[in-house]
Protein backbone atom coordinates (compact mmCIF):
# COMPACT_ATOMS: atom_id res chain seq x y z
CA UNK A 1 0.00 0.00 0.00
CA UNK A 2 1.26 3.50 -0.86
CA UNK A 3 2.08 5.36 2.38
CA UNK A 4 2.34 9.08 1.61
CA UNK A 5 3.50 9.93 5.12
CA UNK A 6 6.49 7.60 4.82
CA UNK A 7 7.46 9.17 1.50
CA UNK A 8 7.22 12.61 3.09
CA UNK A 9 9.58 11.42 5.81
CA UNK A 10 12.03 10.14 3.20
CA UNK A 11 12.06 13.44 1.28
CA UNK A 12 12.36 15.47 4.49
CA UNK A 13 15.36 13.38 5.56
CA UNK A 14 17.04 13.79 2.17
CA UNK A 15 16.38 17.55 2.13
CA UNK A 16 18.11 17.99 5.45
CA UNK A 17 21.36 16.74 3.94
CA UNK A 18 21.17 17.81 0.29
CA UNK A 19 24.90 17.86 -0.40
CA UNK A 20 25.42 14.44 1.19
CA UNK A 21 22.51 12.99 -0.77
CA UNK A 22 23.70 14.50 -4.07
CA UNK A 23 27.25 13.21 -3.64
CA UNK A 24 26.00 9.74 -2.77
CA UNK A 25 23.66 9.77 -5.77
CA UNK A 26 26.51 10.81 -8.06
CA UNK A 27 28.65 7.89 -6.86
CA UNK A 28 25.85 5.40 -7.65
CA UNK A 29 24.93 7.08 -10.95
CA UNK A 30 28.55 7.12 -12.10
CA UNK A 31 28.90 3.42 -11.30
CA UNK A 32 25.89 2.48 -13.43
CA UNK A 33 26.96 4.94 -16.14
CA UNK A 34 30.43 3.38 -16.38
CA UNK A 35 28.99 -0.15 -16.40
CA UNK A 36 26.53 0.66 -19.21
CA UNK A 37 29.20 2.35 -21.34
CA UNK A 38 31.64 -0.53 -20.83
CA UNK A 39 28.99 -3.12 -21.71
CA UNK A 40 28.01 -1.10 -24.75
CA UNK A 41 31.57 -1.03 -26.01
CA UNK A 42 32.07 -4.74 -25.31
CA UNK A 43 29.01 -5.33 -27.52
CA UNK A 44 30.57 -3.02 -30.12
CA UNK A 45 33.80 -5.01 -30.05
CA UNK A 46 31.86 -8.24 -30.57
CA UNK A 47 29.98 -6.68 -33.52
CA UNK A 48 33.23 -5.45 -35.03
CA UNK A 49 35.00 -8.79 -34.73
CA UNK A 50 31.95 -10.60 -36.12
CA UNK A 51 31.91 -8.27 -39.12
CA UNK A 52 35.62 -8.87 -39.68
CA UNK A 53 34.97 -12.61 -39.76
CA UNK A 54 32.01 -12.17 -42.10
CA UNK A 55 34.45 -12.02 -45.02
CA UNK A 56 34.63 -15.83 -44.92
CA UNK A 57 32.68 -18.66 -43.34
CA UNK A 58 33.83 -19.03 -39.73
CA UNK A 59 33.08 -22.76 -39.77
CA UNK A 60 35.29 -23.61 -42.75
CA UNK A 61 37.45 -26.71 -43.15
CA UNK A 62 40.20 -26.50 -45.78
CA UNK A 63 42.27 -29.49 -46.96
CA UNK A 64 45.60 -29.30 -48.79
CA UNK A 65 48.31 -31.88 -49.35
CA UNK A 66 52.09 -31.67 -49.68
CA UNK A 67 54.95 -34.18 -49.73
CA UNK A 68 55.35 -36.83 -47.04
CA UNK A 69 58.12 -36.28 -44.50
CA UNK A 70 58.25 -39.83 -43.14
CA UNK A 71 58.55 -43.31 -44.59
CA UNK A 72 55.58 -45.57 -43.92
CA UNK A 73 54.83 -49.24 -44.68
CA UNK A 74 57.88 -49.59 -46.92
CA UNK A 75 57.24 -46.36 -48.84
CA UNK A 76 59.91 -43.66 -48.92
CA UNK A 77 59.43 -40.12 -47.64
CA UNK A 78 59.15 -37.08 -49.95
CA UNK A 79 56.25 -38.59 -51.93
CA UNK A 80 54.06 -35.88 -53.39
CA UNK A 81 50.42 -36.43 -52.40
CA UNK A 82 48.05 -35.30 -55.14
CA UNK A 83 44.34 -34.95 -54.42
CA UNK A 84 41.89 -35.89 -57.18
CA UNK A 85 38.24 -35.36 -58.04
CA UNK A 86 37.30 -38.73 -56.55
CA UNK A 87 38.70 -37.65 -53.16
CA UNK A 88 36.33 -34.69 -53.16
CA UNK A 89 33.35 -36.84 -54.15
CA UNK A 90 34.19 -39.48 -51.52
CA UNK A 91 34.54 -37.01 -48.66
CA UNK A 92 31.44 -35.10 -49.75
CA UNK A 93 29.37 -38.30 -49.76
CA UNK A 94 30.85 -39.74 -46.56
CA UNK A 95 30.25 -36.65 -44.43
CA UNK A 96 27.30 -35.18 -46.34
CA UNK A 97 25.00 -35.14 -43.30
CA UNK A 98 27.36 -32.80 -41.45
CA UNK A 99 28.46 -30.48 -44.25
CA UNK A 100 26.79 -27.30 -45.42
CA UNK A 101 28.72 -26.13 -48.49
CA UNK A 102 31.32 -28.06 -50.49
CA UNK A 103 33.86 -27.13 -53.16
CA UNK A 104 37.10 -28.45 -54.61
CA UNK A 105 39.57 -26.03 -56.15
CA UNK A 106 42.05 -25.95 -59.02
CA UNK A 107 43.93 -22.65 -58.98
CA UNK A 108 46.34 -20.87 -61.29
CA UNK A 109 48.27 -18.24 -59.35
CA UNK A 110 49.25 -15.11 -61.23
CA UNK A 111 47.04 -15.78 -64.23
CA UNK A 112 47.46 -13.20 -67.00
CA UNK A 113 44.08 -11.81 -68.03
CA UNK A 114 43.63 -9.54 -71.05
CA UNK A 115 40.72 -7.42 -72.14
CA UNK A 116 41.35 -5.40 -75.28
CA UNK A 117 44.30 -3.14 -74.41
CA UNK A 118 44.12 -3.78 -70.65
CA UNK A 119 45.77 -6.65 -68.79
CA UNK A 120 46.55 -7.76 -65.26
CA UNK A 121 47.68 -10.70 -63.14
CA UNK A 122 44.98 -12.30 -61.02
CA UNK A 123 44.45 -15.57 -59.18
CA UNK A 124 42.34 -17.79 -61.42
CA UNK A 125 40.41 -20.30 -59.33
CA UNK A 126 38.39 -23.21 -60.65
CA UNK A 127 35.60 -23.90 -58.14
CA UNK A 128 32.13 -25.33 -57.61
CA UNK A 129 28.97 -23.18 -57.22
CA UNK A 130 28.99 -23.56 -53.41
CA UNK A 131 32.23 -21.58 -53.23
CA UNK A 132 30.24 -18.35 -53.46
CA UNK A 133 28.77 -19.06 -50.02
CA UNK A 134 32.00 -20.43 -48.57
CA UNK A 135 33.76 -17.21 -49.53
CA UNK A 136 30.67 -15.11 -48.76
CA UNK A 137 30.91 -13.37 -52.13
CA UNK A 138 28.05 -10.98 -52.88
CA UNK A 139 27.03 -10.61 -56.51
CA UNK A 140 26.92 -7.06 -57.85
CA UNK A 141 26.06 -7.99 -61.41
CA UNK A 142 25.11 -11.18 -63.22
CA UNK A 143 25.48 -14.53 -61.48
CA UNK A 144 27.97 -16.94 -60.01
CA UNK A 145 28.99 -20.30 -61.50
CA UNK A 146 26.17 -22.87 -61.57
CA UNK A 147 25.86 -26.65 -61.95
CA UNK A 148 25.33 -26.47 -65.72
CA UNK A 149 28.60 -24.56 -66.09
CA UNK A 150 30.38 -27.42 -64.29
CA UNK A 151 28.70 -30.25 -66.20
CA UNK A 152 29.21 -28.64 -69.61
CA UNK A 153 32.69 -27.24 -68.81
CA UNK A 154 31.61 -23.83 -70.04
CA UNK A 155 34.24 -21.15 -70.57
CA UNK A 156 32.65 -18.58 -68.28
CA UNK A 157 34.25 -16.40 -65.65
CA UNK A 158 33.19 -14.38 -62.59
CA UNK A 159 35.38 -11.37 -61.78
CA UNK A 160 35.80 -9.30 -58.64
CA UNK A 161 34.88 -5.64 -58.37
CA UNK A 162 38.60 -4.79 -58.27
CA UNK A 163 39.16 -6.62 -61.57
CA UNK A 164 36.18 -4.86 -63.10
CA UNK A 165 37.54 -1.42 -62.20
CA UNK A 166 41.05 -2.22 -63.43
CA UNK A 167 40.24 -3.95 -66.73
CA UNK A 168 36.88 -2.51 -67.70
CA UNK A 169 37.32 1.02 -66.35
CA UNK A 170 34.09 0.77 -64.34
CA UNK A 171 31.76 -0.22 -67.18
CA UNK A 172 29.70 -3.41 -66.98
CA UNK A 173 31.76 -6.41 -68.13
CA UNK A 174 28.79 -8.81 -68.40
CA UNK A 175 28.90 -10.60 -71.73
CA UNK A 176 32.43 -9.41 -72.56
CA UNK A 177 35.22 -11.83 -73.48
CA UNK A 178 38.49 -11.89 -71.58
CA UNK A 179 41.60 -13.91 -72.41
CA UNK A 180 43.18 -16.09 -69.71
CA UNK A 181 46.55 -17.30 -70.98
CA UNK A 182 45.18 -16.98 -74.50
CA UNK A 183 41.91 -18.84 -73.81
CA UNK A 184 38.71 -16.79 -74.10
CA UNK A 185 36.18 -16.78 -71.26
CA UNK A 186 32.85 -14.97 -71.15
CA UNK A 187 32.18 -12.76 -68.13
CA UNK A 188 28.91 -13.78 -66.44
CA UNK A 189 29.16 -12.01 -63.09
CA UNK A 190 30.84 -9.42 -60.87
CA UNK A 191 31.16 -9.99 -57.11
CA UNK A 192 32.27 -8.05 -54.10
CA UNK A 193 33.88 -9.47 -50.96
CA UNK A 194 33.92 -8.11 -47.41
CA UNK A 195 37.62 -9.06 -47.30
CA UNK A 196 38.38 -6.12 -49.58
CA UNK A 197 40.54 -5.78 -52.68
CA UNK A 198 42.79 -8.70 -51.82
CA UNK A 199 39.83 -11.09 -52.04
CA UNK A 200 38.38 -9.26 -55.04
CA UNK A 201 41.59 -9.96 -56.94
CA UNK A 202 40.42 -13.55 -57.51
CA UNK A 203 38.49 -14.60 -60.59
CA UNK A 204 36.39 -17.78 -60.65
CA UNK A 205 35.75 -20.28 -63.42
CA UNK A 206 34.10 -23.75 -63.38
CA UNK A 207 36.56 -26.27 -61.97
CA UNK A 208 35.92 -28.62 -64.89
CA UNK A 209 36.86 -25.83 -67.31
CA UNK A 210 40.01 -25.04 -65.34
CA UNK A 211 41.13 -28.68 -65.39
CA UNK A 212 40.60 -28.92 -69.15
CA UNK A 213 42.01 -25.51 -70.09
CA UNK A 214 45.12 -25.76 -67.93
CA UNK A 215 45.91 -29.48 -68.28
CA UNK A 216 44.74 -30.32 -64.78
CA UNK A 217 43.28 -33.70 -65.66
CA UNK A 218 41.36 -34.91 -62.60
CA UNK A 219 43.74 -33.22 -60.16
CA UNK A 220 42.60 -30.70 -57.57
CA UNK A 221 44.65 -28.30 -55.44
CA UNK A 222 42.43 -28.21 -52.38
CA UNK A 223 39.03 -28.96 -50.90
CA UNK A 224 36.89 -26.64 -48.79
CA UNK A 225 33.83 -27.45 -46.70
CA UNK A 226 31.71 -25.63 -44.19
CA UNK A 227 30.15 -27.32 -41.19
CA UNK A 228 26.45 -26.84 -40.54
CA UNK A 229 26.36 -24.68 -37.40
CA UNK A 230 24.54 -25.76 -34.27
CA UNK A 231 23.04 -23.43 -31.67
CA UNK A 232 25.81 -24.26 -29.22
CA UNK A 233 29.29 -23.08 -30.27
CA UNK A 234 31.00 -25.80 -28.24
CA UNK A 235 28.98 -28.50 -30.02
CA UNK A 236 29.78 -26.95 -33.39
CA UNK A 237 33.46 -26.94 -32.50
CA UNK A 238 33.30 -30.56 -31.34
CA UNK A 239 31.61 -31.60 -34.59
CA UNK A 240 34.06 -29.62 -36.69
CA UNK A 241 37.07 -31.12 -34.93
CA UNK A 242 35.59 -34.60 -35.37
CA UNK A 243 35.22 -34.00 -39.11
CA UNK A 244 38.80 -32.73 -39.33
CA UNK A 245 40.06 -35.89 -37.64
CA UNK A 246 37.94 -38.15 -39.83
CA UNK A 247 38.87 -36.47 -43.13
CA UNK A 248 42.57 -36.42 -42.30
CA UNK A 249 42.45 -40.11 -41.30
CA UNK A 250 40.64 -41.11 -44.53
CA UNK A 251 43.15 -39.31 -46.76
CA UNK A 252 46.14 -40.75 -44.91
CA UNK A 253 44.75 -44.27 -45.12
CA UNK A 254 44.09 -43.97 -48.86
CA UNK A 255 47.53 -42.59 -49.73
CA UNK A 256 49.42 -44.68 -47.12
CA UNK A 257 50.70 -41.77 -45.06
CA UNK A 258 52.09 -42.12 -41.54
CA UNK A 259 49.44 -41.09 -38.97
CA UNK A 260 51.90 -38.72 -37.29
CA UNK A 261 53.04 -37.08 -40.56
CA UNK A 262 51.52 -33.65 -40.04
CA UNK A 263 53.08 -32.03 -43.12
CA UNK A 264 51.67 -34.37 -45.78
CA UNK A 265 48.01 -33.51 -45.14
CA UNK A 266 47.09 -30.06 -43.89
CA UNK A 267 43.55 -29.65 -42.57
CA UNK A 268 42.69 -26.19 -41.26
CA UNK A 269 39.62 -25.47 -39.16
CA UNK A 270 38.73 -21.78 -39.04
CA UNK A 271 35.94 -22.35 -36.50
CA UNK A 272 38.59 -23.15 -33.90
CA UNK A 273 40.37 -19.88 -34.66
CA UNK A 274 37.07 -18.00 -34.50
CA UNK A 275 36.37 -19.59 -31.11
CA UNK A 276 39.64 -18.17 -29.77
CA UNK A 277 38.56 -14.69 -30.83
CA UNK A 278 35.13 -15.06 -29.24
CA UNK A 279 36.78 -16.39 -26.08
CA UNK A 280 38.84 -13.20 -26.00
CA UNK A 281 35.63 -11.19 -26.34
CA UNK A 282 34.18 -13.09 -23.37
CA UNK A 283 37.27 -12.19 -21.32
CA UNK A 284 36.90 -8.52 -22.29
CA UNK A 285 33.22 -8.64 -21.27
CA UNK A 286 34.14 -10.22 -17.93
CA UNK A 287 36.73 -7.51 -17.27
CA UNK A 288 34.23 -4.78 -18.15
CA UNK A 289 31.63 -6.34 -15.84
CA UNK A 290 34.22 -6.57 -13.08
CA UNK A 291 35.21 -2.92 -13.41
CA UNK A 292 31.61 -1.75 -13.71
CA UNK A 293 30.31 -3.76 -10.78
CA UNK A 294 33.33 -2.68 -8.72
CA UNK A 295 32.36 0.92 -9.37
CA UNK A 296 28.75 0.17 -8.40
CA UNK A 297 29.91 -1.48 -5.18
CA UNK A 298 31.84 1.67 -4.31
CA UNK A 299 28.63 3.67 -4.78
CA UNK A 300 26.59 1.17 -2.78
CA UNK A 301 29.08 1.33 0.08
CA UNK A 302 28.57 5.09 0.02
CA UNK A 303 24.80 4.62 0.27
CA UNK A 304 25.30 2.17 3.13
CA UNK A 305 27.44 4.67 5.01
CA UNK A 306 24.84 7.37 4.49
CA UNK A 307 22.12 5.09 5.85
CA UNK A 308 24.22 4.27 8.91
CA UNK A 309 24.62 7.99 9.58
CA UNK A 310 20.90 8.55 9.06
CA UNK A 311 20.06 5.76 11.50
CA UNK A 312 22.47 7.29 14.01
CA UNK A 313 20.87 10.72 13.61
CA UNK A 314 17.37 9.25 14.00
CA UNK A 315 18.15 6.97 16.92
CA UNK A 316 15.87 8.88 19.34
CA UNK A 317 13.07 9.01 16.76
CA UNK A 318 13.36 5.25 16.18
CA UNK A 319 13.28 4.68 19.94
CA UNK A 320 10.07 6.68 20.24
CA UNK A 321 8.51 4.71 17.38
CA UNK A 322 9.34 1.43 19.08
CA UNK A 323 8.12 2.73 22.44
CA UNK A 324 4.80 3.53 20.77
CA UNK A 325 4.55 -0.03 19.46
CA UNK A 326 6.26 0.05 16.06
CA UNK A 327 7.23 -3.45 14.93
CA UNK A 328 10.89 -4.18 13.95
CA UNK A 329 9.72 -5.04 10.44
CA UNK A 330 8.23 -1.55 9.94
CA UNK A 331 11.53 0.02 11.08
CA UNK A 332 13.47 -2.17 8.63
CA UNK A 333 11.01 -1.33 5.85
CA UNK A 334 11.36 2.41 6.50
CA UNK A 335 15.17 2.33 6.21
CA UNK A 336 15.20 -0.05 3.23
CA UNK A 337 12.67 2.06 1.35
CA UNK A 338 14.86 5.12 1.72
CA UNK A 339 17.98 3.20 0.68
CA UNK A 340 16.32 1.64 -2.39
CA UNK A 341 14.86 4.99 -3.41
CA UNK A 342 18.24 6.75 -3.36
CA UNK A 343 19.93 3.89 -5.19
CA UNK A 344 17.20 3.42 -7.80
CA UNK A 345 16.78 7.11 -8.58
CA UNK A 346 20.52 7.71 -8.92
CA UNK A 347 21.10 4.43 -10.78
CA UNK A 348 18.31 5.03 -13.29
CA UNK A 349 19.75 8.47 -13.98
CA UNK A 350 23.15 6.87 -14.67
CA UNK A 351 21.51 4.16 -16.81
CA UNK A 352 19.56 6.63 -18.96
CA UNK A 353 22.61 8.87 -19.34
CA UNK A 354 24.78 5.92 -20.40
CA UNK A 355 22.22 4.66 -22.92
CA UNK A 356 21.79 8.16 -24.29
CA UNK A 357 25.54 8.58 -24.73
CA UNK A 358 25.78 5.28 -26.63
CA UNK A 359 22.90 6.31 -28.90
CA UNK A 360 24.58 9.63 -29.71
CA UNK A 361 28.24 8.60 -29.89
CA UNK A 362 27.83 5.00 -31.17
CA UNK A 363 26.93 5.79 -34.80
CA UNK A 364 29.85 8.23 -35.09
CA UNK A 365 32.54 5.68 -34.16
CA UNK A 366 34.56 4.62 -37.19
CA UNK A 367 36.70 1.66 -36.22
CA UNK A 368 37.05 -1.75 -37.85
CA UNK A 369 36.84 -3.55 -34.50
CA UNK A 370 34.14 -1.48 -32.77
CA UNK A 371 30.75 -1.42 -34.48
CA UNK A 372 27.41 -0.13 -33.14
CA UNK A 373 28.12 -0.15 -29.38
CA UNK A 374 24.82 -0.63 -27.60
CA UNK A 375 23.18 -2.33 -24.62
CA UNK A 376 20.31 -4.70 -25.30
CA UNK A 377 17.02 -4.67 -23.39
CA UNK A 378 17.80 -7.74 -21.29
CA UNK A 379 21.07 -6.21 -20.07
CA UNK A 380 19.34 -2.95 -19.22
CA UNK A 381 16.64 -4.88 -17.34
CA UNK A 382 19.31 -6.80 -15.45
CA UNK A 383 20.96 -3.51 -14.54
CA UNK A 384 17.70 -2.27 -13.01
CA UNK A 385 17.41 -5.51 -11.05
CA UNK A 386 21.01 -5.00 -9.91
CA UNK A 387 20.05 -1.55 -8.65
CA UNK A 388 17.22 -2.96 -6.52
CA UNK A 389 19.50 -5.60 -5.03
CA UNK A 390 22.25 -3.03 -4.43
CA UNK A 391 19.85 -0.66 -2.70
CA UNK A 392 18.52 -3.49 -0.52
CA UNK A 393 22.02 -4.60 0.49
CA UNK A 394 23.09 -1.01 1.17
CA UNK A 395 20.22 -0.45 3.55
CA UNK A 396 19.88 -3.86 5.19
CA UNK A 397 22.66 -3.60 7.79
CA UNK A 398 21.65 -0.09 8.92
CA UNK A 399 17.99 -1.19 8.93
CA UNK A 400 18.81 -4.27 10.97
CA UNK A 401 20.76 -2.19 13.46
CA UNK A 402 17.86 0.24 13.70
CA UNK A 403 15.41 -2.60 14.40
CA UNK A 404 17.63 -3.88 17.22
CA UNK A 405 17.71 -0.53 19.04
CA UNK A 406 16.12 -0.73 22.49
CA UNK A 407 13.69 2.11 23.19
CA UNK A 408 15.18 2.95 26.62
CA UNK A 409 18.69 3.21 25.16
CA UNK A 410 17.48 5.26 22.20
CA UNK A 411 15.66 7.76 24.41
CA UNK A 412 18.87 8.35 26.40
CA UNK A 413 20.82 9.08 23.19
CA UNK A 414 22.08 12.64 22.76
Amino acid sequence: MFDIERWQEIFDTLKKNKLRTILTGISVASGIFILVVLLGFSSGIQNGVTEQFSGDATNRISIRTRSTTKGYKGLNPNRRIQLKNEDFYTISDTYDDFLEYKSAGYSIWGGLINYKNESGNYSVRGVYPDFQFIENAQMLEGRFINVDDIEESRKVIVVGNKTKNELFEGKSPIGELVSVFGINFKVIGVYTDAGGEQEEGNVYIPISSAQIAFNGGDRIRDMTFTVAMSENLDKALELSNGLVTGIERDIKQKYIIAPDDRAAVRVDNTLEEATKIYSLIDVIKAVFWFVGIGTIIAGVVGVGNIMIIIVKERTKEIGIRKALGAEPFSIIGMILQESIFVTMFSGLFGLITGLGLLEIVGPTIENDYIKYPQVDFNTALFTVFLLVVAGTLAGFIPAYRAAKIKPIVALRDE
